[in-house]
Parts: C-alpha cells; structure tokens; sequence
C-alpha cells in the first residue's frame, strides 16, 4: 500500500530514512501524542476509520483524544501512515510525495 510506494519514492531519490515496523514496534501514547502535535492535527483526523480495528473496537470516532490516543497505542493499525518525522517537523505521507516535503525544504 502507501507505505511501500513511500519506502520505493524514497529509495529512488536516494533518501536515507530509518523505517519502523509500526506492527513490532509500535508507537507508545506519549510517542503518539508528540507525533500528532508535530503534524498539528487531532486523533479523529489520523484515525483509520475503515481499519477492522475501529469496528471490532466499537469506535464511532467522537471519542476523547486521550482514548482514541490509548486506542491508538493498543491498535497501531488505527494510525494513518505512513508518517515522516524530521527535525522536530512531521507530515502525514498521503500521498507518499509529501514525504519529500521534509527533506526537500530550503
């Protein structure tokens, strides 16, 4: 899906990036929290609401930001991705070209 064809943009314009296995290693609440102030959005605008996870959590999407954050923690799959992070800046990889927003800046 879009985190391989970020993963292939990447590797074609010859940018080192480190990539995490969101599945094994997942992003902690504080992680999480921290990664959302630095794209500058809420859970409700990350949250994957087609993800088998949010049905099987009962989610409706109205939930607190620190629950659906908790929900976030124990279901990583409930994160949209892929997400790039760099110097103290993040975008949110959709379409995958927005990575290149973070390492293409003056």
């Amino acid at each position: 899906g879009t985190c391989r064809k970020a993963v292939a943009l990447l590797e074609e314009k010859r940018i080192a990036y480190r990539y995490r296995e969101y599945t094994e290693e997942p992003l902690s609440e504080k992680e999480i929290r921290e990664t959302l102030s630095l794209l500058g959005v809420t859970p409700r605008e990350v949250l994957r609401r087609n993800d088998r996870a949010f049905r099987e959590q009962g989610l409706s999407g109205t939930e607190s930001d620190s629950f659906l954050i908790q929900k976030m923690a124990e279901h990583p799959t409930l994160l949209q991705r892929p997400i790039g992070v760099l110097a103290g800046k993040a975008v949110l990889g959709r379409p995958p070209e927005r990575l290149l927003d973070l390492v293409l800046q003056d």
